[in-house]
């Protein structure tokens, strides 16, 4: 459903104008420290180097016993960071921005060499396009949370900020579901500090994985992956894409904060040690919707404001002799009413929605070393989504009648254990078990003639579970060639239907400053729960539930790429891919054309069976210029097809199949006036062009026959809507004071206001077909304030 309309756009515009004044500044310095582990072993690294290149002093120091490092007095501003060891491969991490505010705490990993007892030393060294999860070679790109901020039109939003990647592409009318190669949105797996989440978006429908609106804040991330196909076998349960989500770590020396009131939101952001001498923390955001504030002050008033608010924490809890442990949350509550007044008459209302969606997960992390080889990580979570939906419509009597009610209540516990064991430099062994249990209490009904008589959509209440296991072996079989396979295993108790899935990465380095990487595996997913207790009318009336024994939807990845890092801040990478879908979920009616991956959300009023087919097949192309120097660039194009066929053996473009898309990022940081006194203008911008979704045309003559939307069921996704072209600019003025960091930040989405028609629907009072467009122009003002 839309959860903003165009009153809601003027709002947002008219409070982008509110302008905010910041102070003089002067020059200061920062410290600069955190840990450097062993990526296999995550043990602390003895002795190892750290240093900021180009410094003169060179500003550095060496690890501890614990493999603990401090650099302080860092300049003000945009630095590198340079880490080597003996026998290790050395690692740069670029661009991180130092504030006089708060200091910057890292944890670095890095991985031992296969050439024993040699400093390895690789100038520029190309860890800037790989990822955190080392076993992942191919179709993976790690992101941080200072791109998450500084990407045009992401609204410090992760899903929104992956949209700029090859093969991946956006929602066009505002929501950020994200399209992976053509792929249904539904296809995404969300993680959060390596446990599988519930979709983590405000106003989130039954069955999606996006939302308008990201519970998850940006500022508590830490670096972070995306996976857009082949995934390595510890990812289960997605087909399309994974978002493994890390939170940072607070700061375990001193208490920090942070402040921001902007269009979106106004939320505020706490970390700190939980006692001196002590290496646990704290870290903790709030945020509230900004817009419901002005509403109960009565500054604005009109209907379909979206209330909001979320809270995200994080406290580590490292022991002696017990391990670590670390316990997270992330809570969000989102609501929104809704009115859609008569074209001809505004002071009557053609149907009223009352729609409301909570969701919430706790989850406890333990990480125990056994030996400095090998460790156990074991996790619980306690999960919970809730949405209702509470539609009244106008009758013929001109009287609000009833028409609709969802009420969907879901949760989830689930447990788990991985090991983890180094067993040399050329060999690592990881495997793991889950089982997550699924609890649902589901009620829908509607009167979709407004005859007074209701139909039951679904009614239930029940449980089932999820088993998943995984093996994974990293082999290095040489200096220049790395192996990663396995088997993922998923067995959903429902009905037993399982399967079993192998894995395989290959990583071959030509040169220096090129490879080859080769990824295949077979990769499924469970359909919302809704989908499998959807209740379908009988010939005679009566209703049956014939889902419940629906099969695991499938799909087998196959990817080949190229990569060659050009010199030390330029890097092309080129990904063919092709995927095989098969027990693709359609209508059990050898007539239909009806796939259910080409709906949003997992809702369906029919019988399903697992009997389609499809497939996927594409190129893409990534030229970056990373980060540097003040300035940067991103080039990403895709050329892809998306195909479907359900029992009626009709090949059809999938609603996702776009044929291509291209965007172009591009930004420069400027120091304002004296360069010592680190005032930064930072201008970004997207460009965006996108391949238009498809959509089935409308039979307006039976729309007007029946007075509702009815479609040429023949041409099922045969038209094409239009090319989709959106420029996004974002702008962020930084000062620093001594103690205190002001950050003012204008990002955009779609500049040139482009109005390009998305899909059309029929229009009851004109009784001809509306069309539906764009996202209009949406402007987003912050203010934000470290302390």
């Amino acid at each position: 459903m839309t959860t903003l309309h165009n009153k809601q756009y003027f709002i947002l515009i008219v409070l982008s104008l509110i302008s905010i004044q910041a102070s003089a500044i002067i020059n200061y310095k920062q410290t600069i420290r955190g840990k450097i582990i062993d990526e296999d072993s995550r043990m602390g690294i003895i002795g190892a180097s750290v240093y900021i290149p180009g410094t003169d002093p060179i500003l550095g120091a060496s690890t501890d016993v614990d493999g603990n490092f401090r650099i302080e007095n860092v300049p003000v501003g945009r630095v590198n960071l340079q880490v080597s060891s003996l026998g290790y491969e050395s690692k740069s991490i670029p661009n991180l921005v130092v504030g006089s505010s708060k200091e910057v705490v890292l944890n670095i990993e890095i991985q031992e060499s296969v050439v024993s007892l040699q400093d390895i030393t690789v100038k520029g060294n190309g860890k800037r396009e790989e990822v955190l999860n080392e076993m992942a070679l191919v179709s993976a790109k790690a992101f941080t949370v200072e791109e998450t901020s500084r990407y045009a039109g992401s609204l410090n939003d992760p899903a929104r900020m992956v949209s700029g990647f090859a093969g991946v592409t956006g929602d066009p009318s505002g929501n950020n579901d994200i399209v992976v190669r053509g792929n249904s949105p539904k296809g995404i797996l969300w993680r959060l500090e390596g446990i599988e989440i519930p979709n983590p978006n405000h106003f989130a429908d039954e069955g999606r994985t996006g939302g308008p609106i990201n519970a998850l804040n940006s500022t508590m991330l830490s670096n972070s992956d995306f996976f857009s196909g082949a995934f390595s076998p510890e990812y289960g349960n997605a087909y399309s894409g994974v978002f493994d989500m890390k939170l940072r770590n607070g700061n375990n020396e001193k208490s920090e904060y942070s402040a921001s009131l902007g269009v979106l939101g106004i939320e505020a952001t706490a970390e700190g040690p939980f006692k001196k001498g002590y290496n646990g923390s704290y870290l903790i955001n709030y945020r509230y919707s900004s817009l419901d504030i002005l509403d109960q002050l009565n500054i604005v008033d009109f209907g379909g404001i979206p209330k909001y608010q979320d809270m995200s924490f994080k406290f580590l809890l490292p022991t002696n002799n017990l391990g670590t442990f670390s316990l997270f949350g992330l809570g969000g509550i989102s609501s929104i009413l809704d009115e859609d007044e008569d074209e001809a008459n505004p002071n009557i209302i053609k149907s009223r929605a009352d729609y409301g969606a909570d969701l919430g997960t706790v989850g406890l992390n333990h990480l125990y070393q056994i030996n400095d080889k090998t460790f156990i990580k074991t996790y619980t979570s306690v999960s919970g989504t809730k949405s209702h939906v509470d539609e009244d419509e106008l009758n013929p009597n001109d009287d609000l009648q009833f028409r609709i009610r969802t009420d969907f209540t879901k949760t989830y516990i689930k447990t788990g254990t991985c090991f983890s064991s180094k067993l040399s430099a050329r060999h690592r062994v990881k495997a793991g078990v889950s089982y997550n249990r699924m609890g649902y209490t589901m009620f829908a009904e509607e009167d979709d003639n407004l005859d007074g008589l209701r139909e039951p959509l679904i009614d239930v209440d029940g449980n089932s579970g999820l088993i998943q296991g995984y093996l994974n072996w990293k082999y290095r079989i040489g200096s220049n060639l790395t192996m990663v396979s396995g088997l993922h295993y998923m067995q959903l108790q429902l009905n037993n239907n399982q399967s079993i899935e192998p894995r395989l990465g290959l990583k071959y380095q030509l040169t220096p400053k090129q490879n080859l990487s080769l990824g295949f595996g077979i990769h499924s997913k469970v359909e919302s729960i809704v989908t499998y207790y959807a209740m379908v009318e009988g010939k005679d009336g009566s209703y049956s539930a014939p889902n419940k024994d629906l099969g695991l939807a499938k799909a087998s990845h196959l990817v080949l790429g190229y990569g060659h890092r050009i010199n030390e801040n330029l890097h092309f990478k080129i990904e063919a891919y092709y995927q095989h879908l098969y027990d693709v979920v359609v209508e059990n009616d050898p007539t239909s054309g009806y796939v259910l991956n080409n709906r949003y959300d997992g809702y369906t009023d029919k019988a399903l069976t697992n009997g389609g087919t499809g497939r996927n097949y594409g190129l893409e192309l990534t030229f970056e210029r990373f980060y540097n120097k003040g300035f940067y660039y991103l080039f990403t194009g895709s050329l892809y097809e998306s195909k479907y066929t359900a029992l009626d053996n009709i090949e059809r473009d999938s609603r996702f199949n776009g044929n291509y898309a291209a965007n172009l990022l591009i930004g420069k940081e400027f120091k304002l006036g004296d360069p010592t006194k680190n005032r930064t203008l930072s201008v970004n911008t997207k460009f965006s062009l996108l391949g238009g979704q498809r959509f089935t045309p409308i039979d307006l003559e039976a729309s007007r026959l029946h007075n509702d939307t009815k479609y040429h069921e023949d041409q099922l996704y045969g038209l094409k809507g239009d090319d989709i072209f959106q420029m996004n600019l974002g702008i962020a003025y930084r000062r620093d004071r001594k103690k205190t960091t002001h950050e003012f930040k204008i990002d955009i989405q779609n500049v040139t206001n482009n109005q390009a028609v998305v899909y059309e629907k029929f229009s009851e009072k004109t009784q001809n077909i509306k069309y539906e467009y764009q996202l209009p122009m949406l402007p987003n003002l912050i203010y934000t304030v470290y302390f």
